[in-house]
């Protein structure tokens, strides 16, 4: 598991401290640096995948996350040319620190300097026990795309969730690993079940149902809902609500962890109703307590509130869940981003508060009376 993530010199962050959980909630205002701290992450999966780690350089574009030239990521107010990515992992001990000089309008940091102690690269963060779902998702359409590459030989969703679909076809027959996720009402442990089961949370009595056209390397996605005389016909994904589809890749990506795995996954609120919402926060709260690694960007309190009931309903220990909340401030006329970590008790409790930290409903309340 990753235990510490610590920055200098990079993006938004002068010098960071990141205490890493089971479950890390990154959350706070647009721009205050929640994304920065999952980029790192990225370029230096990224930059490994590349063959640049551990001693050549870090890619700031690739497959995963593009930032552009090393201006663009360099802080804006550094006092040196460089920028230091140190990252602890625990189970085994491992430690790497990274310090790359700046080279002006180049896209590739090169080393100046790094320790590496432990099987740093072996894990999971750099295996394919490893999901990256962002933001920016793939919505419905007819068919979606097939990649043997990605799917069969490194059990990868895409970022955007693209290959979702095809990865359902594929594995959606095997039993899921994590038995503590196993839906209540859904008596078949089968990855495609459990999804499906799932998904009802969102809208109930929800299918899915697979069509390979071999020929033409896609896939058919199609939902079926339950009625009172049995199960209706299919609907295609693009005729049904947004939601489910932009959903869909999350859910999978928690149901088919393992223990060990990693996740960083972006907005999973995104789309959803309320209700849909807190479900969510319940499911990954439960995913994080079986022992996979959640790296988490938020702006929802429902999620949060889900993550609270997990941890109230004692599916979730409290010291599995870090919470992290970004902001920023002025020192000597310069902008530095500031970190709060507010604590979580067994009750769902949160011991304080920080101003703008999920406050908004109350805010709105106090105006409208």
């Amino acid at each position: 598991m990753i235990q510490h993530l610590r920055l200098k010199n990079f993006k938004c962050f002068e010098s960071v401290a990141i205490p890493m959980a089971n479950l890390t909630l990154l959350t706070g205002l647009n721009g205050m640096g929640k994304s920065s701290v999952i980029q790192s992450l990225l370029v230096l999966r990224q930059s490994f995948q590349q063959g640049l780690l551990p001693g050549r350089g870090l890619a700031l574009n690739g497959e995963l996350v593009n930032l552009g030239t090393t201006q663009a990521v360099l802080y804006e107010n550094a006092r040196e040319d460089q920028i230091e990515i140190t990252l602890e992992s625990t189970q085994p001990k491992a430690k790497a620190e990274f310090v790359l000089n700046y080279v002006m309008n180049s896209d590739v940091m090169t080393i100046h300097s790094h320790t590496v102690t432990g099987d740093f690269f072996q894990d999971t963060l750099f295996t394919d026990h490893f999901q990256y779902i962002q933001a920016e998702r793939v919505g419905p359409r007819v068919t979606f795309p097939v990649s043997e590459y990605h799917v069969r030989q490194h059990r990868q969703l895409g970022s955007h969730g693209e290959y979702t679909s095809y990865f359902l076809e594929v594995f959606g027959r095997e039993l899921i690993v994590l038995s503590a996720l196993r839906h209540e009402r859904e008596p078949s442990d089968r990855l495609l079940d459990q999804v499906s089961a799932w998904l009802g949370e969102i809208s109930p009595g929800i299918a899915i149902h697979l069509s390979p056209y071999a020929n033409m390397d896609v896939v058919n996605l199609e939902y079926s809902y339950a009625t009172s005389i049995g199960r209706s016909g299919h609907y295609r994904a693009s005729s049904v609500g947004f939601g489910l589809t932009y959903t869909l890749p999350i859910v999978v990506a928690l149901l088919a962890a393992k223990p060990g795995a990693v996740l960083l996954l972006e907005n999973p609120e995104a789309h959803l109703h309320p209700q849909g919402q807190v479900r969510m926060g319940e499911l990954i709260a439960r995913t994080a307590q079986a022992g996979v690694q959640i790296i988490l960007e938020t702006h929802s309190d429902h999620i949060l509130n889900g993550i609270r009931v997990a941890v109230r309903q004692q599916r979730c220990a409290p010291e599995r869940v870090a919470i992290h909340y970004f902001s920023r401030t002025e020192k000597n006329g310069r902008a530095q981003s500031v970190l709060e970590s507010p604590v979580m008790d067994k009750d769902g409790r949160i011991d304080h508060w920080p101003a703008g930290f999920f406050d908004e409903w109350e805010k709105s309340l106090e105006n409208l009376f």
